[in-house]
């Protein structure tokens, strides 16, 4: 009954303030922005109000919820097991058992995975070494700069080959674990 009375005047509030907001815009433009900010500062209250009226609610409901469950606990009755109880072992076993098939399955993929990232990985060292080096050489015997562009042109293109290799690589590994688990 409070609860609703508390919610009834919290309406009646946001009716009223909704009225001072209409008002507040009829106030001489000096006043006007200082009007609306005292209005929106009252909703803003408001709101506060009305969600912490909820939160009382949700936590009376919540605790109303656990004793009628403690209740409904006590007040239950237990009865011995029927003599045909039975444990499905076998079946539980064989799903623990893939279970752990596909989780060392994972393993070994997420593992090849991470020795052909730290292989690119040596690559990539290995091919800027060799790039600097070609550079210096390049440089060295006064290679063009257009046949040094094409190079570079070149470096651009393999960078996305690689990249285009590395996404199918990680799609063929991610439809060979979605369809063989």
């Amino acid at each position: 009954v409070v609860e609703n009375e508390i919610q009834a005047r919290i309406d009646n509030i946001f009716s009223n303030l909704e009225r001072l907001e209409i008002l507040s815009s009829k106030e001489p433009p000096n006043k006007r922005q200082n009007a609306k900010l005292r209005v929106d500062q009252l909703k803003y209250d408001v709101q506060h109000l009305q969600t912490a009226l909820r939160n009382f609610q949700q936590r009376r409901y919540l605790r109303e919820q656990q004793e009628r469950q403690r209740e409904e606990l006590l007040a239950r009755t237990f009865t011995t097991n029927d003599s045909d109880t039975t444990i499905p072992i076998d079946e539980t076993l064989q799903f623990n058992e893939s279970l752990q098939s596909a989780h060392r399955g994972m393993d070994e993929l997420i593992g090849s995975g991470t020795n052909i990232l730290q292989g690119l990985r040596d690559q990539r060292v290995t091919l800027k070494g060799t790039h600097k080096k070609i550079l210096d050489v390049a440089n060295m015997l006064g290679l063009s700069n257009t046949v040094m562009r094409l190079i570079e042109k070149r470096a651009f293109q393999d960078k996305f080959l690689m990249l285009g290799g590395m996404a199918v690589t990680c799609l063929i590994m991610f439809l060979v674990v979605q369809y063989l688990t």
